[in-house]
């Protein structure tokens, strides 16, 4: 028998102009972890998010690495960071040798709560950064969250990586911050099939991680190093990929609004199910849908995802597993946004699920995804 087509989570969504942009570099034989496709992507990204500056890099995980290490984390240095992200969030704190210190989420947005933050400054007055993520897209509260950090004086580094085209109060997501991060993983709104970006409004800062990302070669003829630095860079190949797909981000912005809005009608006659929260402040790129289900319901996440999987060949993904959750933070402080020390994030998790979000599923597609879901119900 032949296998049901595959109905992706969120997969790549390609055009053309990417190979042409490829072509370049391979007709000007731009092979290599540099060139015009890598400056050009830099400036491209930076005028589309009004960032100031940017640092094409490897991955958003080497852009986070990167802007703790102009912060200067070192061993015992604690930094927040949201508690309810993928752990490429926080790896980097550990990186340097840092104390990660995990803000759980609050309900109204599932980011990070201005409640818990503000208790973890009670603690730790002194934090040496902290890392805010835009969870599937949608902006966190920044200005109550960058109002707490100004007030003691702690640098902000935006994890947009899940959010790139998102914006609150009319301004880019990841320009908020000292530093900002996107990445162009495959399953992101936009890809170069691996790869990130630092981005900021310091012109030098933007510079040292370019000098950083290039292995922190001084600038001499013969091959001299003062300080570590790293193989983080784009390749000028990828960079044409990026150039290509930044092309379409509105559009895949508009079609993964599209199949939000189109859960959240469907589902509104489901009272067991809540959509993921927007905020409304913001205008999110809804990268992912995300779903929970009411704690008295019989249905499960699990058996959401079992009956979308085994009837439609249908991709889900379970909620991002909370950091203070993982066996290998187990050792780390946690601060819950409720009173009584219960977990916001935690609960999240425990009910939730991200429905499949790629741009090209078609109609019937997610009519038979729709009806699966509510036949459970």
């Amino acid at each position: 028998m032949m296998e049901k087509k595959r109905i992706y989570l969120s997969s790549p969504t390609m055009h053309g102009e990417e190979q042409r942009f490829v072509q370049e570099a391979f007709d000007t034989n731009w092979v290599a972890p540099l060139g015009p496709n890598v400056t050009a992507f830099e400036k491209e990204m930076a005028a589309y998010t009004g960032c100031g500056h940017a640092a094409a890099l490897s991955a958003g995980t080497a852009a986070i690495h990167m802007a703790l290490r102009l912060l200067e984390v070192k061993q015992g240095d604690v930094v927040f960071v949201s508690d309810l992200t993928f752990s490429a969030s926080c790896n980097p704190i550990v990186y340097e040798n840092g104390t990660p210190v995990f803000i759980d989420a609050e309900p109204d947005t599932w980011n990070m709560s201005p409640e818990a933050l503000r208790r973890a400054f009670e603690k730790y007055p002194n934090p040496k950064a902290v890392i805010c993520v835009h969870l599937y897209g949608t902006p966190a509260k920044l200005d109550e969250i960058m109002e707490i950090c100004e007030a003691h004086g702690t640098p902000v580094i935006e994890d947009a990586a899940e959010s790139l085209g998102s914006t609150y109060q009319g301004k880019h997501t990841g320009t908020f911050g000292k530093y900002g991060i996107y990445s162009f993983n495959g399953n992101k709104i936009i890809t170069t099939s691996g790869g990130g970006m630092f981005v900021s409004a310091d012109e030098e800062a933007a510079k040292k991680v370019t000098f950083l990302a290039t292995q922190a070669r001084d600038p001499a003829r013969h091959y001299q190093h003062s300080q570590i630095g790293y193989n983080y860079r784009m390749s000028n190949v990828t960079a044409g990929i990026g150039r290509g797909q930044l092309l379409h981000l509105e559009e895949h912005k508009a079609k993964k609004k599209a199949i939000y809005e189109r859960y959240c009608r469907e589902f509104a006659d489901v009272p067991a199910i809540q959509m993921n929260p927007m905020n409304p402040k913001g205008d999110a790129n809804n990268w992912l849908s995300g779903m929970a289900i009411a704690a008295d319901s019989k249905v499960t996440p699990d058996m959401v995802m079992d009956a979308l999987e085994e009837k439609l060949n249908a991709e889900c993904r379970p909620i991002w597993k909370p950091m203070h959750m993982q066996p290998v933070f187990a050792s780390c402080d946690f601060f819950a946004h409720n009173e009584d020390g219960t977990s916001v994030g935690a609960d999240i998790f425990g009910r939730g699920l991200c429905l499949p979000s790629d741009i090209k599923n078609t109609d019937e597609e997610m009519e038979a995804i729709i009806r699966t879901v509510k036949e459970l119900f």
